[in-house]
């Protein structure tokens, strides 16, 4: 009968153990998106009537208490005030808002307008307020022509354009003794060609 109630005893004092031990753990509550896609998805962002974007991602994610969207990776195509497709966006992920009002591509960003100018950098930012697209980082740039420009520091209209690198600009640029040659024979004036002598005037004289 002894050893009954020592076995008891020593089942009843590890069940307190046990319980006062589960109840030192306090429960944490765990965040959750409250949008979640891991499959294709496209979104298409419009101001007002007018489709301005359109993105496709395999990963998208929002967070609750902001419109932010996170996207991996960004594929996005760039529209203009008249419908047209104004540049090609690409790069490893994104993060962007339901407003519109801003788009960050980071890594291998890619851009390519409709003309053949190609960017590439580490990241591009997007703002709606002055519709530039800007970089403080490294950037290469080949243009219509072949040219190839790369620097730190670049701004751009978003059709990709109007165009500019801030510092450490080096280039490869295409036939450039050629389009030199052309370029300083648009400078030089035509060759002057003497106007003609006037003709003599004939002179006569009368003896009175």
């Amino acid at each position: 009968m002894g050893k009954i109630l020592l076995l008891s005893g020593i089942i009843l004092i590890f069940a307190s153990c046990t319980k006062t031990e589960e109840e030192a753990i306090p429960w944490e509550s765990k965040e959750h998106p409250v949008m979640l896609f891991s499959d294709t998805t496209v979104l298409d962002l419009y101001e007002g009537n007018r489709l301005a974007w359109k993105v496709k991602t395999a990963y998208l994610e929002r967070w609750g208490g902001s419109d932010s969207i996170f996207v991996k990776p960004i594929f996005a195509d760039i529209y203009d005030s008249v419908g047209e497709k104004a540049a090609f966006l690409r790069a490893d992920s994104g993060n962007l808002n339901m407003r519109m009002t801003f788009v960050r591509a980071y890594g291998r960003v890619y851009a390519l307008s409709p003309k053949g100018a190609a960017v590439r950098a580490d990241s591009l930012l997007w703002l709606k307020a002055d519709d530039k697209i800007r970089t403080d980082g490294p950037v290469r740039v080949v243009g219509e022509t072949g040219d190839v420009l790369q620097g730190f520091g670049f701004i751009s209209d978003s059709k990709l354009e109007n165009w500019s690198i801030r510092s450490k600009v080096t280039g490869i640029f295409q036939d450039a003794a050629k389009r030199i040659k052309e370029e300083d024979s648009k400078l030089v004036p035509p060759e002057e060609t003497p106007n003609p002598a006037p003709p003599e005037e004939s002179s006569s004289s009368t003896t009175p």
